[in-house]
């Protein structure tokens, strides 16, 4: 797998300047990116008003490319839209990158919608992947929700991106996680797990044991900015997650997200650079 990174990590240096930090990014050496756009709505691009004219020559000056993009909203009508920007600039897989599911029945709508612009992407030559969080590993009838989505979308036309991170924190496993779902991870997503925060890991158990509805508000109030830190400096089995991956999943990309640092966002990245490289199965 190569490495990748999302730019959710340097998400306040590009509100500021995307153009100069996309250029920052790539001249420490992260040369496959992926960016986030949660206002497709009204932008159809990589976010922050940045025409596809602007990316080109930004990626033509550093030897950069955007493969991947985080998308929200989800709407076959939005999904037109934006296809026409990202074939522009070359994205070949496209994520939408969180969502919230009351019960089972709405597992089962977003599916079949999903279903719906999956099928318009792949139609375009680009794959389209579900993006996890935590929260998806609830259970809903005796199955997760990740489960629920799997079984009730069609193999062709949805798949994941699976964050091994929030796995973790969803409770289960990752490597098995991994394996179950196999071929139809198309990207994995690795950040690490602060050691002094070990009895925090496990978010979904509260969820299960109150039978709580995880909301966008929720997801906020458990999500401590703490427990997360870069690349190599937590106790995630990160070689074990490379391994899999490589052995069992159709993923081309390993990809670098830091929700949160305590350090400065360009220097958090380049210390998850420095413990990365230190890993084998992968390459820059």
């Amino acid at each position: 797998m190569k490495v990748g990174i999302q730019l959710f990590s340097v998400r306040l240096a590009m509100k500021k300047d995307p153009l100069a930090t996309i250029k920052a990014v790539a001249d420490k050496g992260y040369r496959y990116i992926e960016v986030a756009n949660h206002q497709a709505d009204q932008d159809n691009g990589v976010g922050f008003g940045v025409g596809a004219s602007e990316i080109k020559k930004v990626l033509e000056d550093t030897g950069a490319q955007i493969f991947s993009a985080h998308i929200f909203p989800f709407t076959p009508e939005i999904a037109v839209s934006v296809i026409k920007y990202h074939e522009t600039i070359g994205t070949k897989y496209i994520a939408h990158p969180l969502d919230f599911f009351k019960d089972y029945d709405e597992v089962l709508r977003k599916s079949e919608m999903m279903n719906k612009v999956g099928e318009i992407y792949t139609n375009a030559g680009i794959t389209f992947m579900y993006h996890n969080h935590f929260h998806e590993f609830q259970i809903f009838k005796g199955k997760t929700i990740m489960d629920i989505m799997a079984e009730n979308t069609d193999p062709k036309y949805v798949h994941f991106e699976l964050d091994t991170y929030w796995t973790l924190r969803g409770g289960q496993d990752p490597v098995e996680t991994l394996k179950k779902f196999g071929t139809r991870v198309r990207l994995i997503h690795q950040k690490d797990f602060p050691a002094e925060y070990q009895d925090k890991i496990n978010l979904i158990d509260p969820v299960h044991k109150d039978n709580i509805e995880v909301t966008r508000e929720y997801f906020r109030t458990v999500v401590d900015p703490k427990t997360f830190t870069e690349i190599g400096t937590g106790i995630l089995p990160i070689q074990d997650y490379i391994n899999t991956g490589n052995a069992v999943c159709k993923s081309d990309y390993i990809i670098l997200e830091q929700d949160h640092s305590l350090h400065d966002e360009l220097e958090s990245i380049s210390i998850s650079m420095e413990s990365f490289r230190k890993f084998q199965g992968i390459e820059w």
